[in-house]
């Protein structure tokens, strides 16, 4: 492929011995030899004893660097994944690097405006209004205990139960004080069904029969539950009234028609940005059909370990490691990459189909632009300046952001 590129480069003379010399200091002060002391040892005894072997491996990262930046400086190449290095030669008086450098691949797109792409209208009924109202009230609703009533549907009830199978105790089947929502599904069908219209103290035995999608010792065989209910639980929705839209930070709303009206501002909202994201998704879909490139596996490897590696530290924030993720999904490494290589596909070419926009529509921001966006970003992740662009590795980060962005905004202005 034209984008990949296979050179060789020599580091030896005066590059290469300050390099062995700068690896000698690093390791000398571990260094022990009958007749000195640690860390004392003159170079010349520590070569005579053991020879520049133990000194190449500090040697060779050192040099690698000094390498990779004399053929970045000669070459005028900008690479888009890391280098493959491999060492082809080495000795007290040179060290040989063969790198495999690949860049971006030749770009054609055919076209990107006028696609045909049309973003809909958010609109909202009556009845979604009603049911964003209702899931509010129960989202604020108090849980008190239902003393003289009956199991209803939504209630949550307090029970011990013992499951037999064949006469024989349910592996797991048994459990005491375990608090069930009515309608949650959590049991199998008809155990949840039979509690209702029963009361509190009364035991209730359950026949019942495992549904045919279980575990293949259990499907489809009879089952009986035998069941306590201690306590019922119920939810009490608050009145809709001045206190109920203070509970939910509407401090300046005094009427349900005022009510109404910012539950359908907060729902064709929350459509309008739902709305924004299909139009783009749709938009760069039907811009990278007429995309034409050829994609290294390099490229796509990179992209894809990028996005596992997004995975995994979202798995931590909620306290899984990736190995568990494995286990309990019953998959390996391998499954995920393979899993995750079609979007990463997809974002490498919507990053590509940007980047040409960009190009030819000659976007470009100042320096001065590019700070100021910079002590924007800043402010809102509650930063400073310095600590953005830490973060960022340099300005050209912000910049290129901002060129993807602008670039997005010219398509979708276009269509």
């Amino acid at each position: 492929m034209k984008n990949v590129h296979e050179m060789e480069i020599k580091i030896e003379g005066e590059k290469w011995a300050k390099c062995l010399d700068n690896a000698f200091k690093k390791i000398s002060k571990n260094v022990e030899i009958d007749g000195f002391r640690k860390g004392n040892v003159p170079k010349e005894i520590f070569l005579k004893k053991k020879g520049y072997e133990p000194l190449y491996e500090d040697a060779i990262n050192e040099a690698m660097g000094i390498a990779y930046e004399q053929i970045m400086k000669e070459n005028d190449l900008e690479p888009v994944t890391q280098p493959i290095v491999n060492i082809t030669g080495i000795s007290d008086g040179s060290v040989i690097f063969s790198f495999k450098i690949i860049t971006k691949p030749e770009i054609k797109v055919s076209n990107y405006k006028n696609l045909g792409v049309k973003k809909e209208t958010a609109k909202v009924t009556k009845e979604e209004i009603a049911t964003e109202i209702e899931n509010l009230r129960t989202n604020l609703a108090e849980v008190v205990v239902k003393e003289n009533g009956k199991v209803e549907n939504g209630d949550t009830v307090v029970i011990d139960f013992d499951g037999t199978v064949d006469g024989k105790p349910l592996d797991g089947g048994k459990g005491e004080n375990y608090p069930l929502e009515i309608g949650s599904h959590m049991f199998i069908p008809g155990f949840e069904e039979g509690l209702i219209g029963h009361k509190q103290d009364e035991e209730v035995t359950l026949d019942l029969k495992f549904p045919n999608e279980y575990v293949e010792n259990l499907k489809n065989k009879p089952v009986t539950f035998k069941v306590k209910i201690h306590e019922i639980k119920t939810k009490e929705l608050p009145e809709i009234n001045e206190d109920f839209y203070k509970d939910l930070g509407l401090d300046n709303v005094k009427t349900k028609e005022e009510f109404e009206s910012e539950v359908k501002k907060t729902i064709k909202e929350r459509k309008e940005a739902e709305l924004e994201d299909k139009f783009i998704d749709e938009l760069l879909e039907k811009a990278t059909a007429n995309l034409e490139v050829e994609l290294n596996p390099e490229i796509i490897s990179d992209e894809v370990h990028r996005m596992m590696e997004d995975y995994e530290r979202k798995l931590t924030s909620q306290g899984l490691k990736l190995d568990d993720y494995y286990r309990i999904t019953g998959t390996s490494h391998e499954d995920l990459h393979k899993q995750i290589e079609p979007m990463a596909i997809r974002r490498i070419k919507e990053r590509f189909l940007l980047e040409y926009i960009a190009e030819t529509e000659k976007i470009d921001f100042t320096k001065k632009e590019v700070e100021a966006k910079a002590e924007e970003l800043a402010t809102n992740y509650g930063i400073t300046k310095e600590e953005l662009i830490n973060a960022y590795g340099n300005l050209d980060v912000v910049k290129y952001d901002m060129k993807m962005h602008r670039a997005l905004e010219i398509l979708k202005e276009n269509n």
